[in-house]
């Protein structure tokens, strides 16, 4: 079996996800579903270690063997890319492909909040893009950067693993950095950039203390900084970001944070009422003077108050979001519902 032969397959579908797994032949994620592709026998851990070996490099499987996880990214001519994670489970390999375009889309294309137009222009400052795994953050990022390179003239650097989008240079000049490939860790590469004259900083992921300082340290010097997070909603990034650190130096990092954030955009992906893909919900808390002033004094618990009574300010809380998707027929009643944090404020949103 080829796994390009799927790879086909799942752009033919649509699918947003391949999943290879001993036991069970494939399965594509179409529309956030789930589906087997019954017509394909069950795989057996042969099967995959051999379409592995069709696109992994020798250095990538020795990397494997070696700490039992993989992630790369693969070409499948000039039809789409592909992210690959691998890892082992019962002693067996598990393959999961998420399918990228090769064109970057736009901010209008994914019908973003128009406010991403804005904040990646800003000339310094910290925006962090936030959701679970999968709802497509790393795909915001790169339409903010599309939208950066075809409106301003500045040097990129983005620290990705893997790389997922290639960018052009249009109107800025932007180098993009593998972990594993091109450097050894989000912190030693968000360290290096700023002896590299950058106006912009893009951090795939900050995983840990160290790259979540120097992520700050490089908004307090001047630079524009973008990274995700794995957190659901602005309190959770906000206290995960604080509490990462010694209680010692919590009070000193929520000073800085407050001072050098900009906004925190938190995603998720709700299907669409036609049946036809997905599309983004967010949460968007802008940073003002009052909110900087609730991360200053540990007072975050106090945002979703005040962002349901200051939605003049820019704020935009999940539900919001979910209501306007719903009147404008976008999503169904029920899909915005089961994506709710407070189904009974979003019920009450729908009869205003």
């Amino acid at each position: 079996m080829k796994i390009e032969t799927l790879f086909r397959l799942a752009v033919e579908t649509k699918a947003s996800d391949l999943h290879l797994r001993v036991g069970i032949p494939p399965i594509l994620r179409i529309n956030g579903r789930l589906v087997r592709q019954e017509h394909y026998v069950p795989l057996t851990n042969d099967d995959i270690l051999e379409m592995l070996g069709q696109i992994a490099s020798p250095e990538q499987k020795e990397r494997l063997a070696k700490e039992k996880e993989l992630d790369f990214a693969y070409a499948l001519d000039l039809v789409a890319r592909f992210r690959i994670n691998v890892m082992m489970q019962r002693k067996t390999l598990s393959i999961a492909c998420r399918m990228l375009p090769f064109a970057v889309p736009s901010i209008d294309e994914l019908e973003l909040p128009q406010i991403c137009k804005e904040l990646i222009l800003e000339p310094r400052g910290l925006i962090l893009v936030t959701g679970p795994t999968g709802v497509g953050k790393s795909t915001t990022m790169a339409a903010m950067i599309r939208h950066l390179n075809e409106n301003r003239d500045c040097n990129v650097i983005i620290i990705e693993d893997p790389i997922e989008y290639h960018h052009q240079n249009i109107k800025s000049i932007i180098a993009q950095r593998e972990l594993g490939e091109d450097t050894d860790s989000f912190h030693t590469a968000l360290v290096r950039a700023l002896r590299h004259d950058p106006d912009v900083i893009v951090v795939g992921e900050m995983r840990e203390l160290d790259t979540i300082s120097a992520a700050i340290t490089a908004a307090e010097t001047g630079h524009l900084v973008m990274s995700t997070l794995h957190t659901t909603d602005a309190v959770q990034t906000i206290d995960r970001m604080i509490d990462v650190f010694p209680p010692s130096q919590q009070s000193q990092i929520r000073l800085q944070l407050s001072q050098e954030i900009l906004a925190i955009l938190s995603q998720t992906l709700v299907p669409r009422a036609s049946g036809k893909g997905m599309i983004a919900a967010f949460e968007v808390v802008m940073a003002n003077p009052s909110i900087r002033n609730l991360i200053r004094e540990g007072r975050t618990y106090e945002i979703p108050t005040y962002m349901r009574l200051h939605a003049e300010s820019g704020a935009q809380s999940l539900d919001d979001a979910l209501a306007t998707l719903v009147k404008s027929r976008k999503v169904t009643r029920e899909a915005a519902m089961n994506k709710s944090s407070n189904p009974k404020r979003l019920a009450a949103l729908l009869v205003s």
